[in-house]
């Protein structure tokens, strides 16, 4: 992977024909142009469609041809998941495709006239300028076995959103009909609990049932652990509600619906976790991954879903840039300010390093005594945040080295990294 602006601006040469693309949901225009910023053509527009691309491909070959470019580089704005249809097809037809930073094109609009007016031809042209000066980064798409792993982790995502909307929707429920249920059942989740919500019953009608049909009922999700004494707390506390009464024919329609949606929900879950297990089995190193206490399958998984294959990156600041964990400062003359991380990157990335490195400093005790080092150390110590990010970018650096070269974990080879830290102690 190309992640330097040389790199980039070497692979721009007198015969690389530059085509700007402003993408849009239906159609999208293009520009092209040489590397001085000479334009050849007229600005072509195309659907987002098999004939779309292909007229595209016939147009920009065509360009070439005629003034004799030996190579073309086709830029464009990643514009919500509309460029993805394009880029997938250009990649199938092995055309070098780069995507270009939004906000840049938002300021180099009045670089040429003057103007911030704003339209898709204008755009291309911008977007092929961008693209000329090396202003652009190589999409990482994934393919194969990391595509797969990408969708799964997005479904994932998808099923715990659904799924937190169905338990707060529940938790609802029970605050108007029954909130003196979850007095007698701490979670309502549990499986005795989602018995006695099944029979659909609203406080006064479970108070008419006999204590026998109520324990029958419940032993068949429970068959131990519950007895009669947790069906007279259920109906003592029903005898003494003061959830509604009103509307509550529907009210048992929607209690249904509810549960019949969690446990269609948690169905899902079980099998995508069938299938997690599938794909992780056939990637290297995975075993490794595991054995580093506090990080677990989801973690792993949710890792190489966003970074994909391990060897498109020739080094782990790529990973940290890719997190939007780099720092940036703002300085100027004797003034200094703030140094921050840029948060320019896979936020669902950067989520989740941080959403690890908290349980892996409570279990891990490389990290928990790294953690408190940063923090407490003589010289320039860290805020507990600062170390957080310190630690999820050694995190990567970790992952990094262990799926490209298979390096086995060690806490003791960790603590080493740190300088004058061999004589800190390892917590245990």
């Amino acid at each position: 992977m190309n992640f330097t602006q040389n790199e980039r601006i070497n692979q721009i040469t007198s015969s690389t024909l530059i085509v700007g693309v402003d993408i849009a949901k239906f159609k999208h225009v293009a520009r092209a142009q040489d590397y001085r910023g000479v334009e050849y053509g007229k600005p072509i527009m195309f659907e987002n469609s098999r004939e779309g691309f292909e007229l595209l491909a016939d147009w920009f070959r065509k360009i070439t041809m005629e003034q004799g470019f030996q190579d073309v580089i086709i830029g464009m704005e990643p514009t919500g998941h509309y460029w993805l249809n394009l880029a997938y097809y250009l990649k199938e037809q092995h055309i070098l495709c780069g995507v270009v930073n939004p906000l840049h094109v938002k300021k180099s609009k009045e670089l040429d006239d003057n103007s911030p007016t704003k339209n898709d031809i204008k755009d291309a042209k911008v977007i092929a300028q961008l693209v000329k000066d090396g202003r652009y980064a190589v999409p990482n798409l994934p393919q194969g076995i990391y595509a797969e792993l990408r969708e799964a982790m997005k479904i994932r995502d998808h099923l715990s959103t659904d799924l937190r909307v169905v338990q707060g929707r529940v938790h609802n429920w029970l605050d108007r009909y029954f909130p003196e249920f979850l007095t007698v059942f701490k979670d309502w989740e549990c499986k005795s609990a989602r018995q006695m919500l099944s029979l659909y019953l609203l406080p006064h009608e479970l108070v008419s049932l006999s204590d026998e049909i109520l324990l029958k009922h419940l032993r068949e999700a429970a068959k131990r652990g519950l007895g009669l004494g947790r069906v007279k707390s259920l109906k003592a506390a029903a005898s003494r509600s003061v959830g509604m009464k009103q509307g509550t024919e529907l009210a048992k329609i929607e209690l249904q619906l509810l549960l019949t949606q969690y446990e269609y929900l948690q169905s899902k879950f079980s099998e995508l976790d069938v299938k997690l297990d599938e794909l992780m089995e056939q990637i290297p190193y995975v075993q490794q991954l595991l054995a580093i206490k506090g990080v677990g399958r989801d973690t792993i998984a949710g890792f190489i879903a966003e970074v994909g294959d391990i060897h498109q990156y020739r080094h782990p600041k790529q990973i940290v840039k890719l997190a939007g964990l780099n720092l940036k400062e703002n300085t100027s003359g004797k003034h200094k300010g703030q140094t921050k991380i840029t948060k320019q990157g896979r936020k669902r990335l950067r989520a989740l390093l941080f959403r690890v490195i908290m349980p892996l400093v409570a279990k891990n005790g490389a990290c928990r005594a790294l953690h408190e080092y940063y923090t407490k150390r003589p010289d320039h110590p860290l805020k507990k945040m600062q170390s957080l990010i310190a630690l999820c970018n050694k995190l990567i650096r970790i992952l990094f080295g262990i799926m490209k070269k298979g390096h086995e974990f060690s806490e003791e080879k960790m603590m080493q990294d740190i300088p004058r830290f061999k004589e800190v102690p390892l917590a245990a």
